[in-house]
This record gives structure tokens, sequence and C-alpha cells, in this order.
């Protein structure tokens, strides 16, 4: 495009032409020197000069074509799996490849390409380009690293009032979303609350990217691993729901009231299974409920939560939490109102065979218990003041390792995905305190303190470096972690195996030892000769030592002059 202008009048029309001439030189001015001006005279040394070396041009403008900018993404998923196949499924892959491996093409396919790959093997193996020369400086450098944290971002309920956050999941795909379950525990503010939940954006804190609409408040919510557009929720009122995010935030459907759990629910996992399409659920009616989103009308098993293995609904414990590894296909955990974890087998084939073990955890309900990643064998527990790691390798013991008592009631916990020795809980005091057991076991490694309001609800990104906390007032703080806390260590793994098994041996040894002592003591029991003991006698005696206990703490604290008796008592055994 180019840029002109045409002149339309004469040159003679505007402006008068200068005229140059020569003229002889002439003075104007004639200033003598004066020598009385030189004492004022300061010389400037050095003199500096400013100099331009580049040209100097004119203004001008060029145009230019406007590029333009679109923000795209790129999806990418592990590939050469059939539909039926979970990647992510370590049964389920193993199985295909063996089923692949006994086919003939397989065989002849691999020799034809063994030449090549070999031959490519060797080139890269005469020279490593990746080798790392000051891998000890690079660690020395990781071992200088503090652990901190900082919030990054705060989402915030939008409606007024405030309801609770009961449970957080991230989006499996790259954790852009976070969808928040909003409910109130108070059955008489309940009635008259907004009872929507909804998914945010990470990168939009300020508006919430989907709202979901159910009929009652929802109590926890779950992404479904395997098709990311479809979501779990167990309501207030029992129901179990779920929802296809592409087609807005009213519910597919939902199970009939009368076929669903007569308490709210507290758990509600997917199960990795083909369809990928079955979930279960867990109440504090006492029940555990299979289901299939495609024939919600009613459960497809049900698992009643008595201890005594006798199927009595009457006597069953209430579901405060609930746990599934994928890992574990068969195997869940579920957290009672009673402070007692029950370990059951899906595979079983009566439902007393089911109920596996029997952990007896807590004094009052056990808020959370979580697999941990690396050691499905392993779990964590939340309950009362404490948070307490088990091992199903020992039956009917207490836990293998513990955390101090706190002053105040710790409600949730996760492990790290990405450290197997790390795990996070949250307090009522608003605290997060992050666990690193190969570095500290009594104490912390690093406490923020992210809200004022006590913290609810707790969940990890998967690369760890994320932790969402939910308060009871509706926040929602983005918690970002060091590199230190989000990055495994050389032998990491191997240590903390270590040291679960050193532990697991310990409390081994002492449950044998108090055992024995059981034995020993009923022996005893049983040689000595039976005596009818005096229930007034007993009561006489406990009486006189306990006003005796107080007399001497009135004494100690001058409040009670003693006795003659009782000075004369004390000199003698002084004197003794």
């Amino acid at each position: 495009m180019e840029i002109k202008y045409e002149y339309s009048r004469k040159r003679s029309e505007f402006g008068r032409p200068c005229v140059f001439s020569d003229l002889p030189a002439e003075v104007t001015v004639n200033i003598p020197p004066d020598p009385a001006l030189a004492e004022d005279f300061i010389p400037q040394d050095p003199v500096d000069f400013a100099v331009q070396e580049g040209p100097v041009l004119a203004g001008h403008e060029v145009n230019t074509e406007r590029s333009q900018v679109t923000i795209r993404g790129v999806n990418h998923v592990e590939g050469g799996w059939p539909k039926h196949v979970d990647p992510k499924n370590q049964e389920l892959t193993t199985r295909y490849r063996e089923e692949v491996e006994r086919e003939e093409v397989y065989t002849k396919t691999i020799q034809r390409l063994g030449f090549v790959v070999e031959h490519y093997i060797r080139q890269n193996n005469t020279i490593d380009i990746y080798e790392e020369y000051f891998e000890e400086e690079e660690e020395e450098d990781e071992d200088e690293e503090h652990p901190s944290a900082k919030i990054i971002c705060v989402i915030r309920d939008p409606n007024n009032p405030r309801r609770m956050c009961t449970h957080l999941s991230w989006h499996p795909d790259g954790n852009r979303a976070v969808a928040v379950a909003y409910c109130s525990l108070d059955f008489q503010e309940s009635r008259n609350l907004n009872s929507d939940s909804y998914v945010w954006d990470v990168e939009k804190p300020y508006t919430p990217e989907l709202t979901l609409k159910p009929s009652s408040p929802v109590l926890t919510l779950e992404y479904n691993s395997k098709d990311w557009y479809h979501m779990l929720g167990g309501c207030y009122n029992g129901q179990i729901v779920y929802w296809d995010t592409r087609k807005g935030g009213l519910p597919m459907e939902m199970t009939p009231v009368e076929f669903s759990h007569r308490d709210p629910v507290y758990g509600a996992y997917w199960l990795p299974s083909r369809t990928g399409t079955e979930c279960f659920s867990g109440s504090t009616d006492g029940q555990v409920l299979w289901w299939d989103i495609r024939k919600m009308s009613q459960p497809s098993e049900r698992l009643v939560l008595d201890i005594s293995r006798q199927d009595q609904l009457k006597d069953a414990l209430g579901a405060s939490s609930l746990d599934f590894a994928p890992v574990l296909p068969t195997k869940f955990l579920v957290g009672t109102e009673q402070g007692i974890i029950i370990s059951c087998n899906r595979d079983a084939k009566t439902p007393p065979e089911k109920i596996a073990n029997i952990f007896r955890s807590h004094i009052g309900a056990v808020y959370r218990v979580t697999r941990n990643p690396f050691f499905p064998k392993v779990f964590l527990s939340v309950g009362d003041w404490t948070a307490r790691i088990w091992t199903e390798e020992l039956m009917d013991s207490s836990s293998i390792m513990e955390t101090r008592y706190h002053s105040s009631y710790l409600m949730n916990t996760c492990w790290s995905p990405v450290k197997p020795a790390v795990f996070f809980t949250v307090r009522s005091d608003g605290v997060l305190d992050i666990w690193d057991i190969l570095f500290h076991q009594k104490e912390p490694s690093l406490s923020v303190k992210v809200s004022n309001d006590p913290l609810l609800s707790l969940c990890s990104q998967e690369n760890g470096r994320i932790v969402s906390c939910a308060t009871k007032m509706g926040n929602v703080s983005l918690v970002e972690l060091s590199p230190g806390l989000c990055t495994i260590r050389k032998n990491e793994k191997t240590l903390t195996s270590t040291m679960f098994e050193r532990e697991a041996r310990r409390e081994k040894v002492l449950q044998d030892k108090y055992k024995e002592r059981l034995l020993r003591e009923q022996d005893r029991l049983r040689a000595q000769p039976e005596q009818q003991e005096d229930a007034v006698q007993i009561f006489q005696q406990a009486r006189e030592d306990f006003l005796t206990s107080i007399k001497a703490e009135r004494r100690r604290r001058g409040l009670e002059a003693p006795t003659e008796g009782e000075e004369e008592e004390a000199a003698a055994e002084e004197q003794s």
C-alpha cells in the first residue's frame, strides 16, 4: 500500500522563494578582553561531548499486515488401547497385553522390528548426551531449600448467606477446573438456603464455569476419570444424582427416594468398570449401595455395615466417610460415626463375609479415611484430635503411626499424589498442616494459616503442586507448594516402604507382648481361690481415699491446717 500526496496548486501560489546573495564581512560588536574576569573562570576537565553516530532520519510510517492470534489447547491421551480398556487400570492393561502377546502376528512383528530397535539402542549407548555431570551439587541445593507455601487464589460462594464447602474434586484433564459441593449440615438452616453447587475454572475464579442444580443440596461430587464429562453427586436427602457437563447443569437422572439412602450421602465414587457407568455410595443410614447410571431405578447391590455380621440394619454403623482406590477394584474402606474403620471386600460370597477387617481407630467420628497412592495396604484416617496411619497387614491392632494430639479438631486429610511420605491435614482453627514423616513424625514440616474459619474439605492436584482447602463459610483457597514438597527424591519410596515395615513389625511385637501379659494375668486369676468381695467395704475404702486426697490438696494450697494426728504422722515419716 503506497502513501502519497498530490499537490493541486502551482509553486508560485504558495510561499515566496528564498533568494541568497554574497555580502562583504562587517564588524557588528567589538568586546575587548577583561583580565578581571579571568578569576571567575572555572575550567571544565574533562569535557563531555555528545556524539550521535547513527544518521538522523525523518519520522515515517509503515503499514504491515496484522497477525491473528488464537489460544488453542492440546488434548494428549494415551493411545493404542481399545475403548473397553482403561489405560489407568493396571489389571485390564496387563490382561490385554497377555492376550496380544499370544497372537502369532505379534511374535513376527517383534522379530522383524527387533533388529532395527537393537541397532538404534547400540547407537544411543555409544554416548550419553543426557549425562548429568553435577548431579551431587544439584541434590545439595535441593536439601537446602526450606518448605514454603502461598495462597494464589480464593474462590467464594456467590450466594448469600454462604454455605459450607463439603467436598472438592479436581477435573481429571490437567486440573483446569475444580468442582465444589456446597451444603449446610445444620438442619434448621438448610431449609431456606440455595442448593446449587458449582464448577470453577481456576483461571477465572470470579464467575462459575457451570452451575449444578440438584433437587437437594449436594454433599459430595466426583468426576469420572474415564468419562470426564460425567459427574457423580450424593445429596443431603440420600439420593444419588449424576450430570453430563456437556448438556448443562440440570441432572441427567437421579435415584428414587424410596430406594435411596435414608440419611445424607457422605461418600460416592466411580468404579473402574468397562462401561464406566458403575458407582457406589455410603451414608450414615448404615448402608453401602452400588448403582449403574444406565438404570438408577434401584441399587444393583447392597451392603449393611453391621460389624456383628448379622446383616441387621438396626445394628449397622453410620458411614461418615468412604474411600476407594482403583488399584484395588474389589476393596474399599468405610469410616463410621462410631470411630471404627471397616475394610470391605465386594468379591466375598455372603454379606457378612464382605466385612473383612475392623479397625477401632478414633474416639469420635472418622471424618476421612484414604489409602496411600504408593502403598495401597497403608491408609490414613482423621478423627477427634489426631491423624493415624494403619496397615491392613495387622488385623485388630492399633495404628502403626499417629500424630500428636492437637488443641483443635482435625477435619480432613489427604496423601500427596507424588511423595509417598507426605500428607496434609486441615484443622478447625483454619490451619493447613503439611507432614513429612521421613523428616518428623510428631511435628508438621509446615503449618499455614489459611483462614480464620474452620477448614472442612481438602483435595490435592495430581501433580501435587496445588492443594485446595475449603472453609465453613464457603471459601476455597488454592495453596501453591514449594518444589521440594511436590517433587519426589531419590530412594524416597524405598525409605518410606522400609519405615512402614519397621513400624508394622514394632506394633506386631507390642501386640504379641500385650496378649502374653493378658494370658499370664488370666492364669494368675485362675490359680487364686475365689474370694467374695464386699461391695460396701469397697465403697467405703474408695470414699476414704477420695476424701484423703482432697484434704491433702487443700493443705498443699494452704486452705486447711493439718490436725495434730496428721502432724505426728508427717513427722514420723520424715524421721524414717
